[in-house]
């Protein structure tokens, strides 16, 4: 019997090789097809025209660099069983299945739960239907099991996750200060004490990979527009699950309707399968499909920002150096004066935030780097680093979204 082989061609990573039927099965299950249906950058398309890329694509790119890191580290002599590199494998590729429409813009609007832990969820119900294959890929994923270096390879300040993110959101959205070197990254990783290492060489290929995901934020996550859109696209939900619970019959598709009668915590989701079933069912066609109903809706408010978001006829953001906080009673009261916004209405059309961006947080799961001599040290404590410099300091900035 011919051992599966199959090639997808991928724009960031050329070909990427799927050579396990376990895996492929996986790819081919409805669950994770979902993830074609939700983009990775959910409205960062309205600044970046090529930002549509999807969580598919980021999911199978981690695979990708997981299969690159798991064979630089068996080079190098790290035990790693078959079995291993199958759980490692599947637990990043399934990672972000518990994604809903648009990603984090949408994360505690219309479902109240982090996407990690309904991806675990998913994960078991997966692991269910066939039959235990994926408990070790759970092991993993949940950090449970003996080997941490795993876990680390799917989640840490240094995860085969990150790497793609930034080199593929980067590719499209064409901003050039996300490009990172990630094919070096993954040559200087190696073991010490079950942790995963980077290697005395690799010092400056990890500054890099921190300035660039700084950069990346603040020019593209945290850019005025996908800020404000993705404020407007909240405050749309906020404003349609409220008029549902008040009995109103919205437009919308019957497991969008569901979200909007309920709110559901992780309990809900574990105890009720249906509720999962329910989210599963759920993509971003269901979210912009009713945004185009509702721009025609009698409510004036949910009509209004259907429309502006339709036509990017956005909210502005307002950045601020100092705090602003005494201030903001005063900017409401003139932005409900200019605009005849009544108490009710003012919240979805003025709001005051902090934007945080954070390099590298020393606290947890530290970058460690590994000397010739056998020395270990925290990649901050390492002197003449551009990480002991700064990037230690989270960056915030107080803003105001509103009409003007």
């Amino acid at each position: 019997m011919a051992t599966l082989r199959k090639i997808i061609n991928d724009p960031v990573h050329g070909f990427i090789t799927i050579d396990d039927e376990l895996v492929y099965a996986l790819i081919a299950h409805p669950f994770y097809q979902r993830l074609r249906r939700i983009k990775q950058m959910a409205l960062a398309y309205l600044v970046y025209p090529g930002a549509v890329h999807t969580r598919l694509h980021h999911s199978l790119g981690a695979y990708h660099l997981m299969q690159i890191a798991i064979s630089e580290l068996k080079q190098k002599g790290i035990e790693i069983t078959e079995s291993e590199k199958q759980g490692a494998l599947i637990a990043i590729l399934l990672h972000d299945i518990g994604h809903g429409p648009y990603s984090h813009a949408l994360e505690h609007t219309l479902v109240d739960v982090h996407h990690e832990e309904l991806s675990l969820l998913i994960m078991q119900k997966l692991n269910a239907e066939m039959q235990g294959q994926l408990s070790l890929a759970i092991e993993i994923f949940t950090n449970k099991y003996p080997k941490k270096f795993l876990h680390q390879l799917v989640s840490s300040q240094l995860d085969v996750d990150r790497m793609d993110y930034l080199a593929r959101d980067s590719f499209f959205t064409g901003v050039s200060e996300g490009v990172i070197g990630y094919d070096r990254i993954l040559k200087m990783l190696t073991v010490h004490n079950d942790e995963l290492v980077v290697e005395e060489k690799g010092i400056h290929s990890i500054e890099k990979f921190l300035i660039a995901r700084r950069l990346m934020y603040w020019q593209v996550y945290l850019h005025k527009t996908v800020l404000s859109s993705e404020l407007m696209l909240v405050n749309i939900l906020k404003r349609a699950k409220m008029l549902s619970k008040e009995g109103r019959n919205l437009f919308a598709t019957p497991s969008l309707q569901f979200f909007l009668q309920h709110s559901l915590s992780t309990a809900d989701f574990a105890s009720n399968d249906n509720n999962l079933i329910q989210f599963l069912r759920l993509d971003d066609s269901d979210i912009i499909s009713s945004v185009k109903v509702w721009q025609e809706d009698e409510d004036k408010i949910l009509s209004d920002l259907c429309t502006r978001l339709t036509n990017r006829k956005l909210l502005k953001v307002h950045f601020f150096k100092d705090k602003i906080t005494d201030k903001i009673n005063e900017k409401r009261a003139a932005c409900m004066q200019k605009y005849n916004l009544n108490e009710e209405e003012i919240p979805y059309y003025f709001v005051n935030d902090v934007a945080s961006n954070r390099a590298y947080n020393a606290g947890a799961e530290n970058i460690k780097i590994i000397f010739k001599n056998g020395e270990v040290k925290e990649i901050s404590q390492v002197e003449n680093t551009l990480i002991s410099d700064g990037l230690l300091v989270p960056i915030k900035k107080e803003y105001i979204c509103s009409l003007s």
